[in-house]
């Protein structure tokens, strides 16, 4: 629950200031969900393990970002958002220390278990603090800001990744993805004295068993496929992948048994919230997974360097960039829910494109035809994912937003956390020759999921438009789909 009150706006003179440390904040988090993405082989030879180390490395930090990123929001409702800000701040500066000076993988993955904790505590603050700091259109400009500071941090991490450790500053190679953080760090902390303290309004609930149940759930439905060949999982692994299906069973009974649940109990009486959130944990794991085996292949498979491992994400940063720009500023407004089922459709054209370039492509040779794959399902992603956030968030009232908002963003780190681990190990289980059949596989089995959610979003979007004809007399004009998107 957010506080409602409303400020005059001259009361926080220096509040785009603070806005600004807001959104730094957010972005250096959301950063590093995906900068260690390109660095992970470079951290893998360097420190040595398993290969299956180069998914942990980044599955440690999404795995409690997405579990507890909903119990952060409420710590904040309870003791003060701008001081769980700035707590979460000191321990993700103090968990990047650790982490870019860690001797071990098996420290390194506990390290990023903190930062990821410590992220958790730092991104669910940030819309109550804009409400508190702004009032009127002021507020819907703020708000504005967070979608393309969260798309800018998205698709330049992997970007970023290869260019910090291909430089090696100082003799740092990957560790300066990690030391990245402590400048930024710098800059927020010392904006933060700018953020009023604010809080919610009456005592939130705190559901620390819902919370355990929902960790350990998860932890061991994802941890069995690391590492592991999915089409032939080992019997232990299949008792532990049932295990934290069955804890998950339990977790949902106890959310609705609980007179303080960790989930907001009425988003479940909206029909397509549901199933928004199973279409996001897809959609995610799918594009998340995808950049994975794409950047494994071109370093284990194609032998090129990191930071030309890097460089060959901007397609599909490009693409994402531009496609969410021109869905936000302009197609959503004008074709709603439409939108969609298109995005999903330029992706999966994209996933085709990767496969046809894998199957004709040389092992230890660069994947050329790669290049304008990438950058259709850059697209495909940019035009799927302004709409679908749009809409998934319209038809819930004005104090489920929040809680929508959050549980969308776990179920986001969730999704990106099942693609690192199912289609990693896809690729990691067939890539000991380097041969590019392996990540064949792994996109064969993105484009399988795509082909469901293209179909689930173009039967969702025709239903929906069926409703909105016989409320309206027929009017299926473009005006009224625009109308109902918003």
């Amino acid at each position: 629950m957010t506080t409602e009150r409303v400020l005059p706006a001259e009361a926080y003179r220096h509040r785009w200031a603070a806005l600004f440390a807001l959104l730094l904040g957010e972005a250096m988090n959301l950063l590093d969900a995906t900068v260690v993405q390109v660095a992970a082989p470079a951290v893998h030879a360097d420190l040595g393990g398993p290969v299956s180390d180069v998914q942990w490395f980044g599955t440690a930090y999404t795995l409690p970002f997405a579990v507890l990123l909903i119990t952060g929001g409420r710590l904040g409702d309870l003791a003060g958002r701008r001081r769980l800000f700035v707590l979460g701040v000191v321990a993700f500066t103090v968990a990047s220390t650790a982490c870019a000076l860690a001797p071990t993988a098996g420290l390194l993955i506990g390290f990023r278990v903190v930062q990821g904790a410590a992220a958790a505590l730092v991104v669910p603050q940030t819309i109550g603090l804009i409400k508190a700091m702004f009032s009127g259109e002021e507020t819907a400009r703020a708000l504005g800001s967070i979608g393309p500071v969260m798309g800018l941090a998205a698709v330049c991490g992997p970007v970023l990744g290869g260019v910090l450790t291909h430089a090696d500053l100082f003799g740092s190679s990957w560790r300066s993805a990690f030391l990245v953080n402590l400048p930024v760090s710098a800059v927020v902390l010392a904006l933060a004295p700018l953020l009023p303290e604010d809080r919610a309004p009456s005592r939130p609930a705190l559901d620390w068993p819902g919370t355990a149940l929902a960790a350990l759930g998860t932890g061991l439905v994802v941890y069995p496929v690391i590492g592991a060949d999915v089409t032939r999982l080992p019997a232990h692994r299949w008792a532990l992948l049932l295990a934290g299906v069955l804890v998950l069973a339990l977790f949902a009974r106890h959310q609705r048994r609980s007179a303080r649940p960790l989930l907001e109990p009425s988003l479940f009486t909206h029909r397509g919230f549901p199933a928004a959130l199973v279409t996001s944990t897809a959609f995610f794991a799918v594009t998340t997974g995808t950049t994975t085996v794409v950047v494994l292949q071109l370093q284990l498979g194609a032998h090129t360097g990191v930071l030309a491992a890097g460089l060959s994400l901007i397609p599909w940063s490009a693409g994402l960039a531009v496609a969410s720009w021109l869905a936000g500023a302009r197609l959503v407004r004008r074709y709603g829910r439409r939108v969609m089922p298109y995005g999903l459709g330029v992706l999966l054209t994209g996933l085709l494109a990767a496969v046809a370039a894998y199957r004709t492509a040389t092992p230890g040779h660069y994947p050329g035809a790669l290049l304008p794959a990438l950058a259709l399902i850059g697209l495909g992603a940019g035009l799927f994912t302004p709409a679908f956030f749009t809409l998934a968030l319209h038809p819930l009232r004005p104090q489920e937003i929040g809680s929508a908002a959050g549980l969308l963003n776990a179920v986001q780190q969730l999704g990106a956390t099942l693609g690192v681990a199912v289609l990693g190990s896809v690729y990691l289980a067939g890539a000991g020759s380097g041969n590019p059949a392996a990540a064949l596989r792994a996109a064969q089995a993105a484009c399988w999921v795509a082909v469901g959610l293209v179909g689930v979003c173009a039967a969702a979007s025709a239903r929906v438009g069926a409703q909105a004809s016989v409320r309206t007399g027929g009017e299926t004009s473009v005006r009224t789909g625009a109308k109902e998107a918003r």
